[in-house]
């Protein structure tokens, strides 16, 4: 397992990541920051200091914006992207107020800026840190040469529920897979030194338990244990820290009856005098004001007062701090101090982006859009995103016996779509669609293409007769078909995450041609794919992959790449097992002798059916499980061998399996350590992933992985409100998902 870097000069220097002389540099420039943070301070008015707390958002140089600026109302600008422009009206701050104080320009880029890669929750199923990171890196320098730099990125919300819209732009139901690749996100955008002017600070977002929206629907209340806080929500954010993400945004959910714009506990407590965060943090949109219809707020002042009590830095189109804080100040209900705290958090943040020094943008800069290693590190990520979900030997496509391929469905062309959600400097001209790729690959006489459906969430069958004729005259049929991108991301939930329209319907119908048909799905969340699983020849799943999807996919259906995505959410049968996730815990009458309501007999008796924890018309699993992906080829994994039977608390284990490649191509497998701590003082999960390695094997090609698992990975919160490491009986699996694979035992004894 890779160790997760730091971002905390003096961590790094101790750790031997950074060598000593960078650490004594980089507390050397944090404390002329700091200096300069405060002495610029002292010469603000209060009325300067609020105005560094007001972020707008707006368009343009135009008389009411620049007059805004000019008052000294603005800390930070949204949504400019005209590099022409951005400096006009940085100039305007820099030359035309009284101090000189540049504003910071933000925009949400999510999964890229102009080179669209795929959506975060596509990124996940690659599994690779290096491949995250280049993608964050590239967006950093297309956005910042449009004087972008800060995004609101990463999402760190751990999901459970894929009914849930906003589950596209995050890491999937996992918190170690969230955390590790969260930290990618964030080396990506921050890079070695954030003065750099082709850098962005990141944004952890959203603190906290966002994805734990009840039933799914977005901006809903969540109740969150503090166990469960700790073990599950509020890791990733602490790793986000570590790996010194710049600014944090708060949730727009209330936790536990209070909303995380007000919430003291979590803004200061958690993560300022726990986690020693020194960043920024910004309210979401309008998120302070909202706190009036959660209820928690009587009016917009008291909104103010309590959001700046809380530790709430910026207040993003809100318009609490700019209208209320001088006048709570003048009433004592906030200290001018905690207003200076405010915004030393913005000013820092200021410096540290190099923006005193170098405010505008490099206009020669400009249009580092769409560079060819750009489309290549998106076509790349697209090919290891996608996953490879059943297969009867169709794919990849046999060259020499298929002459005639059937390209059907409405997302084979969907130049839009296929980029999913928040792209809001989208060039979709400049999108590759899989009809596009497999034209140029096959030409186009052996490409036929009939949409089928105009989109998604059509119900119409007008255009079934010419894509079933298309059909009939090929040799296979890819059958392109998902979730169009509307259909997830924020205030998109659904409750029902089966395939929208007539799209089943349509395969239905393709299938009894008697052609082979492939079936590749593009979506912004798992989908409920039972009856799919039995008509398809293959599916190959895919998170809405970006601007290079077309040629990844046709790479991939051709065989010229091969399948390495593994899934980082659990796909079930049916909405109705939703919240579902695979790390959670045992009950006292587990799944067992399970019989599915279809085989019940008439009259049957009350306890017939075993009485164990089971839906009657799903079962207890996934339809497909966390961590699940095949290959062109086959792999096959050695039982484990631990360094020892037993640790102790502050020990480690390590861990060493061999995989080989048994197939026929050159393949790369996802090998994921798995661990479960049989008794606990709270109950533990069946499974948590605490490791796994990407590894790529030449047909008959053996490999032994090594892993490293510190007893520190085995704590949780405890009943005495700390981590704890429990000595007892553990299992261990390295398998290529979450219920593979034969359990190793060993113990945690406790420290002599």
């Amino acid at each position: 397992m890779k160790k997760l870097p730091l971002s905390i000069a003096a961590t790094l220097a101790f750790a031997g990541i950074l060598p000593i002389s960078a650490a004594k540099m980089q507390t050397s420039r944090d404390s002329e920051i700091e200096k300069n943070v405060w002495e610029l301070i002292a010469k603000m008015t209060l009325d300067e200091k609020i105005g560094q707390l007001n972020q707008l958002s707006g368009w343009g140089y135009h008389p009411q914006m620049t007059a805004q600026i000019r008052s000294g109302m603005v800390g930070s600008l949204l949504n400019e992207v005209d590099p022409v422009t951005v400096n006009r009206l940085q100039k305007v701050a820099v030359d035309s107020t009284r101090l000189g104080i540049p504003l910071i320009f933000a925009r949400d880029v999510i999964h890229g800026y102009k080179t669209i890669f795929p959506i975060p929750l596509g990124q996940a199923a690659t599994w690779d840190y290096d491949i995250v990171k280049e993608g964050a890196r590239i967006s950093a320098d297309e956005a910042s040469s449009a004087g972008i730099r800060w995004t609101f990125s990463p999402m760190l919300d751990v999901a459970r529920d894929a009914r849930w819209g906003r589950i596209a732009e995050g890491f999937g139901e996992d918190t170690y897979l969230t955390n590790y690749l969260g930290q990618a996100m964030i080396h990506g955008y921050q890079g070695d030194d954030l003065s750099d002017p082709s850098t962005m600070a990141a944004c952890a977002k959203h603190f906290a338990a966002y994805g734990a929206a009840e039933s799914g629907r977005d901006y809903n209340t969540t109740w969150v244990p503090e166990q469960l806080l700790r073990d599950v929500y509020l890791p990733p954010f602490k790793g986000a820290v570590e790996a010194g993400a710049e600014t944090f945004m708060c949730s727009f959910n209330d936790i536990n009856g209070v909303p995380s714009s007000g919430n003291k506990w979590l803004l200061k407590d958690v993560l300022r005098d726990e986690w020693g965060f020194d960043g920024l943090m910004v309210s979401d949109w309008g998120s302070i004001q909202q706190m009036i219809p959660h209820g928690y707020s009587k009016d917009l002042r008291q909104a103010a007062e309590q959001a700046a009590n809380a530790g709430v830095d910026m207040d993003m189109e809100g318009y609490a701090y700019i209208g209320n804080l001088k006048d709570l100040v003048a009433k004592g209900e906030v200290k001018e101090a905690t207003v200076d705290s405010l915004v030393a958090n913005v000013l820092r943040t200021k410096y540290r982006l190099g923006l005193f020094e170098n405010p505008y943008v490099d206009e020669k800069r400009m249009n580092r859009y769409f560079l060819p290693a750009s489309l290549e590190a998106a076509q790349k990520c697209a090919e290891e995103a996608a996953i490879l979900l059943t297969n009867n030997g169709v794919l990849p496509i046999n060259n020499k016996q298929v002459k005639k391929i059937a390209v059907i469905g409405p997302m084979a062309d969907a130049a839009h779509d296929q980029n999913g959600t928040w792209c809001f400097d989208l060039e979709k001209e400049r999108t590759i669609t899989p009809l596009a790729a497999l034209t140029k690959k096959y030409g186009k006489k052996n490409v036929a293409y009939a949409k089928g459906l105009p989109h998604t969430r059509s119900e119409s069958q007008e255009g079934f007769d010419e894509a079933l004729a298309t059909a009939k005259n090929s040799d296979i049929v890819l059958y392109f078909c998902g979730e169009e991108a509307v259909l997830s991301g924020e205030a998109h939930s659904r409750a029902d995450i089966s395939l929208p329209g007539a799209q089943t319907e349509l395969l239905r119908q393709l299938k009894a041609t008697g052609k082979p048909v492939v079936m590749i799905v593009m979506a912004g969340r798992p989908l409920t794919l039972p009856e799919e699983k039995e008509l398809a020849d293959a599916i190959l799943f895919n998170f809405h992959p970006g601007t290079m999807g077309g040629p990844a996919l046709t790479a991939l259906l051709s065989g010229d790449a091969n399948p390495s995505g593994r899934l980082p959410v659990s796909m079930p049968f049916m909405s109705g097992q939703e919240p579902y996730y695979y790390n959670r815990k045992n009950t006292g009458r587990p799944a067992q002798g399970m019989t599915l309501m279809k085989d019940i007999e008439l009259e049957a008796g009350q306890t017939s059916t075993g009485c164990t924890s089971y839906y009657l018309d799903a079962g207890d699993g996934a339809l497909f499980p966390f961590g699940y992906g095949l290959s062109y080829t086959t792999f096959e994994y050695s039982a484990p061998t631990l360094s020892a039977s037993e640790i102790d608390p502050d020990g480690a284990l390590t861990v060493t399996c061999e995989i080989t490649n048994t197939g026929s191509r050159e393949g790369t497998e996802v090998a994921q350590l798995y661990v479960r701590d049989l008794v606990g003082s709270y109950i533990r999960p069946i499974r948590e992933l605490k490791g796994f390695e990407r590894v790529t094997l030449a047909p008959g090609e053996s490999r032994t992985l090594t892993f490293t698992l510190p007893a520190s990975e085995l704590s949780f919160f405890g009943p005495d409100g700390k981590f704890i490491v429990e000595p007892g009986d553990f299992q261990l699996w390295v398998a290529p998902d979450c219920v593979s694979g034969s359990p190793v035992d060993f113990k945690v004894v406790a420290s002599k």
